[in-house]
C-alpha cells in the first residue's frame, strides 16, 4: 500500500453487512476503479452473527473535486447488492462534539487539553453543564460556548428538551458524557443511538450505581477500572466501545482508589472518543467492532 502525499484526501469508508463471499473483492476492486490509493484496510466477520465488518481508509488527488457525491451515488449498487450499513467520510473533516459535565471535571478538562495540542481533531459546539460555570473556575473555556442548564426530578423533561434543542442548533454529530451524573430518558437515549458516549466509573459490568469505587474497596478487589461506552435505554448497558484497569492493593483506601480511577476514567473516555472520530467502531448488536490504530 502507497503512502499518501500531501496532494492527497483521505477518506475513511466503514461498512457492516450480513456475511457472504465476495465483499472485499468488490469494495477493493470499486476503489481501485475510482482512483482511491488504500492506505489502510481491516475486517473482522462475527462467526456468531454471521456479519461482515470492515474499515478502509484510502486517498484520491486532493485536485478530484465533488469526489465524495460522486462516490456515495456510485457506491450505491455495491451497497444494495450486500445489504451493508456503510458511512464515508473526509478523514480531515472535523466532527462537533458536545461536552456534558457535572461537579467531577476531570474528564473534561483532558478532553479540552488533548482537543487544543490536537490530539483529538473535533469542533467543540459546547459545553453543557448541571452545574453553574463558577464551580469550574480554574477551567480554560475562552472561545467555547457555556451553557449551564440545571436540573432537579420536576425540570427533567424541560431541561433535556432544552438540550436536544441545543443538539440540533449547533449541528452536533456526538455528545460525550464527560462524568455528567445524569440518566438521560429513553426518549433522549433514541434520539441519540449510536453517537452519545459515557464513561463509567467503573469496570463494568460490576460496581453499578452510587460510590463504586467504594464498593471494590469493601470486596478487597486487586484490579479497579472505567469503562466507555455508547449510552442506551439500558443504564450503564450501551455497547462497549474501551475499557482499562490499574492494579491496587490491600493498602489503598477508597480515597486512593478514586484518586487512581480518575486517572483511568481520563484515558479511557478519551481513547473511546477518538476511536469513534477516527471511524474505528461499527455498533454490532449489543456489542462494538474496534479496529485498532
Amino acid at each position: 500500500m502507497a503512502s499518501p502525499s500531501s496532494l492527497q484526501t483521505q477518506f475513511v469508508l466503514s461498512i457492516a453487512c450480513p456475511d457472504r463471499p465476495g465483499i472485499v473483492a468488490a469494495v477493493t476492486t470499486f476503489l481501485f476503479e475510482a482512483g482511491g490509493n488504500i492506505l489502510e484496510a481491516q475486517q473482522f466477520d462475527d462467526l456468531q452473527s454471521k456479519r461482515f465488518f470492515m474499515r478502509v481508509v484510502f486517498a484520491i488527488d486532493s485536485q478530484e473535486t465533488g469526489f465524495a457525491e460522486r462516490f456515495r451515488d456510485d457506491f450505491a449498487a455495491i451497497a444494495e447488492r450486500f445489504g451493508m450499513e456503510w458511512t464515508l467520510r473526509d478523514r480531515a473533516e472535523k466532527r462537533r462534539v458536545m461536552i456534558l459535565v457535572s461537579k467531577f471535571d476531570h474528564c473534561m478538562v483532558d478532553l479540552l487539553y488533548r482537543w487544543r495540542n490536537g490530539e483529538l481533531p473535533m469542533e467543540i459546539t459546547a459545553i453543557v453543564a448541571n452545574h453553574p460555570r463558577e464551580t469550574y473556575a480554574g477551567v480554560d473555556f475562552a472561545g467555547l460556548r457555556f451553557h449551564h442548564l440545571p436540573i432537579t426530578k420536576q425540570t427533567k423533561m424541560e431541561q433535556e428538551t432544552e438540550l436536544w434543542d441545543l443538539v440540533r442548533e449547533t449541528k452536533t454529530e456526538l455528545v460525550v458524557l464527560a462524568r455528567y451524573m445524569q440518566v438521560l430518558s429513553d426518549g433522549l437515549t433514541a434520539k441519540l443511538n449510536g453517537r452519545c458516549i459515557n464513561i463509567h466509573h467503573s469496570f463494568l459490568p460490576g460496581f453499578k450505581g452510587a460510590k463504586p469505587y467504594h464498593q471494590a474497596h469493601e470486596r478487597g478487589v486487586k484490579l479497579i477500572g472505567a469503562t466507555a461506552h455508547y449510552v442506551t435505554s439500558d443504564l450503564d448497558e450501551g455497547p462497549i466501545i474501551e475499557q482499562d484497569v490499574e492494579r491496587i492493593s490491600h493498602g489503598d483506601t477508597p480515597d486512593d482508589l478514586v484518586r487512581k480511577g480518575r486517572d483511568i476514567e481520563r484515558r479511557v473516555l478519551a481513547r473511546a472518543v477518538r476511536y469513534h472520530l477516527d471511524g474505528r467502531v461499527i455498533l454490532n448488536g449489543g456489542k462494538t467492532v474496534v479496529f485498532s490504530e
